[in-house]
């Protein structure tokens, strides 16, 4: 794989305003640093472990995006550095991230994660839940939370036009979120959606971040 080649070809066809994600999951730190050579700053993992271990070899300027569904109880270790969580879903999750957050002085960006797909596999919230969540009084006590936006992923289809229509129910989510809570926040502006397989589909339909693994790194190490 010419990691440098492919991130080179995904970014000059990025619109403004979208960020890449390069999920270096299961991925070696050569790979990594092949990115971040030509420029690639943020950087996806789906495992703690890997995450902390990785985050203290490689340069410190690395952005580091958590992508997957972080358990309560290894939040504490990604705390001190993580830069977004893209994956919660619970009133119980973000009172631990606000936890550790507190214990570190720091507030830590999370998105809201949404059940977009057809496949009863993933996790997150409904429209509903969200709406409840964030007008709950427990909510309103967070103070190291910042919703930063909302994540989704598309039911692994051929469809197209199924695809798109997920991807436009997040968006959709994403403008009555921020119209009824978010309304004076600049912070809340991310809507990470897309994937190796779909990413021009959600840009398309308003995407801003893009996790894009096997497109840069190749298939995946097991």
């Amino acid at each position: 794989m010419d990691i440098a080649k492919n991130i080179s070809e995904i970014k000059q066809n990025l619109p403004e305003g979208v960020r890449l994600v390069a999920v270096s999951k299961t991925k070696p730190n050569e790979d990594i640093l092949a990115a971040y050579e030509v420029g690639q700053r943020i950087f996806g993992e789906n495992k703690v472990q890997d995450l902390v271990r990785k985050y203290e070899e490689l340069p410190k300027d690395i952005e580091w995006h958590f992508i997957g569904h972080p358990q309560t109880n290894k939040v504490k270790y990604i705390a001190p550095f993580i830069s977004l969580i893209h994956g919660t879903d619970s009133i119980k999750l973000l009172k631990t991230i606000n936890k550790e957050g507190a214990k570190n002085n720091r507030k830590i960006k999370c998105l809201l994660q949404f059940h977009i797909a057809e496949e009863s596999t993933k996790f997150g919230l409904s429209e509903q839940e969200a709406v409840e969540l964030l007008s709950s009084d427990e909510f309103a006590q967070f103070e190291n939370v910042e919703i930063a936006g909302v994540m989704g992923m598309a039911t692994y289809t051929d469809d197209t036009n199924q695809i798109r229509n997920e991807f436009r129910s997040l968006k959709q989510i994403f403008t009555t979120l921020k119209n009824k809570f978010f309304a004076e926040s600049d912070s809340f502006c991310e809507i990470s959606m897309g994937m190796s397989g779909d990413y021009p589909l959600a840009i398309d339909e308003g995407s801003t971040l893009i996790r894009v693994g096997s497109h840069i790194f190749g298939e995946r190490n097991y």
